[in-house]
């Protein structure tokens, strides 16, 4: 994170997303409207495990919804945007959205990824939470690159830590069985009325519950994520205004504006790789959905799938793309501030780092996120979110004061924003990890190397912005969201936790370097093409007819 950040408030923990979106064949479901839990699950049992509960099965599992009124957002969600928080807060008048402690003090372990160098145990952060909240945790921080291969070897193994945190990009192979074999059915303790003793979680949304079902029971405790989350193009708003360039509105008027603001000899180029968000552009539907001819078909198979990477394709051809992006080496932000490129791609978090980092020594700098358009010019179609995409989750066997203890830390970790449970979480104590300037909190050292991503991957409250110190990028990012939710869509599974049989797990395999390859002139259309045919043939047909039992025993989402 950098100076300043609060993890929640820029979606579901920045290092984790940015993590999710290093793939380019994640990164396109993600774009394109979410990804679907596709793991596959492998045992003798695995029939048992296979498939999804949704519809009336689900909801009698779900916690009772009961939202947070301890402090009103500036802008409430709308569209599936998060909701923003825009004025400052009183920090001498924060309310307690716990005002009795949960825990009991017993210790227990958690397991989690982060991205960077983690807090030292006993650190004032980490006592000052346990104080807080009445908790002991032992933080056992993964290298969050690799964090699939420990995983995989620690479920496999006979000692699990209390608590893990299992973001669902990892759920492949043999995790995905696990994840039902190795946790408990947290139904007795949240179910229904019973998530009342924990408020905050009781006020995280329902669809992100839902996502927390994983062979019938509830296992996982969600990190919300807005509906209306896709990725954006940002673009330099502070150089466009000083050409005079208008922001492009298809995808012919961007390349034709790339032609024009590319300049090799200047070291200037149009943009990065647009993989990601092309599929926006195009209307790609990244997963399962019944089209309005009535049939089933997978995302792969439609024309805009193709039509997405072909423009992609006319960006390197062009030679717009920055030679680094077409290498995939460096950072494309980086180049971004440097203004070696004009445009590129990524989550909402960019949006308020950026700001922060070029704030003085570039004051003319202007990061904005421009409008997804539809190819063609008209409206975009949009496909929506995954309600959640990480999860914590308790250890089958752990004793009942272990579970008491773990729901409590996650209960203070979903604090909503305005709250002291809040602030501690995000910032740690003043005069130790950040002092107020004119009425917001800012960081020192040590509440950067301290306060990072460990309590808040526990839960999450309902999505939101809140940048005290540039409230403006809190106000653009949801009223983005705002804008693009109005042309969303639900896939006919969205909203459904699925774990599809093992026989099919390789058919995705192929696709990701074939793209890679392709958008940048090393394979032919012709490749794709037959790499569809060979998914069709080697399974996806019997995949498809896997899927329309599935749906025609749960229901559409839509």
């Amino acid at each position: 994170m950098t100076p300043n950040a609060a993890a929640p408030s820029s979606g579901p923990s920045g290092p984790s997303r940015r993590s999710f979106l290093a793939s380019t064949a994640v990164a396109t479901a993600a774009v394109a409207g979410g990804m679907p839990l596709l793991a596959a699950c492998g045992g003798s049992d695995s029939g048992e495990r296979e498939g999804t509960t949704s519809g009336k099965a689900a909801d009698k599992l779900l916690p009772a919804f009961v939202a947070s009124t301890v402090a009103n957002p500036d802008l409430p969600s709308k569209n599936g945007s998060a909701a923003g928080y825009t004025g400052k807060v009183d920090l001498a008048a924060l309310k307690a959205s716990v005002p009795e402690k949960l825990g009991t003090g017993a210790p227990f372990k958690v397991m989690s990824p982060f991205w960077g160098s983690p807090p030292k145990a006993g650190c004032a952060y980490y006592t000052a939470l346990d104080a807080a909240a009445g908790t002991k945790v032992t933080w056992q921080n993964q290298d969050g690159n690799t964090y699939g291969q420990k995983l995989g070897a620690v479920l496999a193994s006979s000692s699990i830590p209390d608590m893990v945190v299992v973001p669902s990009w990892e759920l492949v192979g043999k995790i995905a069985n696990a994840v039902t074999a190795k946790f408990m059915d947290l139904g007795p303790y949240l179910a229904g009325d019973k998530v009342k003793k924990y408020p905050n979680l009781a006020a995280i949304p329902s669809d992100a519950w839902r996502m927390g079902i994983f062979g019938g029971a509830l296992r996982g405790i969600p990190m919300p994520t807005a509906p209306a989350s896709f990725i954006v193009p940002y673009y330099r708003r502070d150089i466009f205004d000083k050409k005079g360039w208008s922001v492009p509105k298809s995808a012919d008027e961007f390349l034709s504006w790339a032609k024009e603001a590319t300049s090799s000899k200047a070291k200037v180029w149009a943009c990065g790789d647009m993989s990601w968000v092309s599929g926006s552009i195009f209307g790609a539907c990244p997963d399962w959905n019944i089209d309005d001819d009535g049939k089933l078909r997978y995302g792969k198979e439609r024309p805009e799938y193709l039509e997405a990477l072909e423009w992609v394709r006319k960006l390197f051809d062009a030679g717009v793309v920055h030679p680094d992006d077409k290498a995939r080496t460096g950072d494309a932000s980086q180049r971004f501030t440097a203004g070696q490129i004009l445009v590129f791609e990524g989550d909402m978090t960019p949006w308020y780092t950026q700001t922060v980092e070029q704030a003085e020594a570039h004051p003319d700098f202007q990061i904005e996120g421009m409008d997804i358009f539809g190819a063609d010019g008209g409206n975009p179609t949009l496909w929506a979110s995954s309600p959640a995409t990480i999860w914590s989750l308790i250890r089958k066997g752990a004793s009942k004061t272990t579970i008491e203890n773990a729901l409590a830390a996650a209960n203070f970790s979903a604090a909503p924003y305005g709250t002291k449970e809040r602030m501690l979480v995000d910032y740690g104590v003043e005069g130790t990890h950040y002092t107020v300037k004119d009425g917001v909190p800012v960081k020192n050292d040590q509440g950067n190397t301290e306060v990072i991503n460990t309590w808040n991957m526990l839960a999450a409250p309902a999505p939101y912005f809140a940048h005290p110190d540039f409230p403006e990028v809190a106000r653009k990012q949801v009223e983005w969201q705002q804008r693009m939710g109005a042309f969303m869509k639900k896939t006919s599974i969205y909203g459904m936790n699925i774990v599809e049989p093992a026989r099919y797990a390789h058919l995705e395999s192929q696709f990701e370097q074939l793209e890679i390859d392709y958008v940048r002139g090393n394979r032919k259309l012709s490749d794709v093409q037959a790499a569809i045919s060979t998914w069709k043939s080697s399974g996806g047909d019997k995949l498809r007819d896997w899927y329309k039992q599935l749906i025609d025993k749960n229901g559409s989402a839509h």
